[in-house]
């Protein structure tokens, strides 16, 4: 039978109150225990939470930044005499966020699955900006992911 690593010299806690009081100490930890194989010694339970919160988070900045995008892109679209370099920038960061984020295979996939969502949001909130009515924009998204990304 294997013996359980204890943690390193890094820290005397255990792992699980570590990953409460120095998410930066446990994960370091947990990459040294991943590294050396001891999967005994690791702390799944707090691991496969704090996959399933990045997981979370990354599909909810894909979606909060194809909304920004999208918003911009309607507000650029609605009101030529309005638009301004401030806009241009948001969308060239936006784009540029966004491409990165997407270089992962799946989020990409959840990005052209969640385009409809992130447009519902860009009108609502353009509706407001722009004190236009929600119905005076295409009730579809009128572009395909890869032309909101591109230049």
């Amino acid at each position: 039978m294997r013996a359980l690593s204890m943690p390193t010299a890094q820290s005397t806690l255990p792992l699980a109150a570590l990953y409460h009081c120095d998410e930066t100490a446990w994960l370091e930890e947990m990459a040294a225990l991943a590294r050396a194989g001891d999967v005994v010694a690791m702390d799944c339970k707090h691991l496969a939470e704090y996959l399933s919160d990045i997981a979370k988070r990354d599909k909810r900045e894909v979606v909060s930044r194809l909304a920004i995008l999208l918003l911009h892109l309607l507000k650029w679209d609605r009101q030529p005499e309005k638009q301004t370099r401030s806009w241009e920038l948001s969308i060239r960061e936006q784009r540029e966020e966004l491409q990165e984020l997407l270089e992962s295979g799946l989020l990409r996939n959840f990005a052209e699955q969640e385009l409809p969502n992130a447009y519902r949001k860009a009108v609502r909130r353009a509706a407001v900006e722009t004190d236009l009515s929600e119905s005076e924009f295409p009730t579809e998204c009128p572009f395909a992911l890869e032309q909101v990304l591109a230049e």
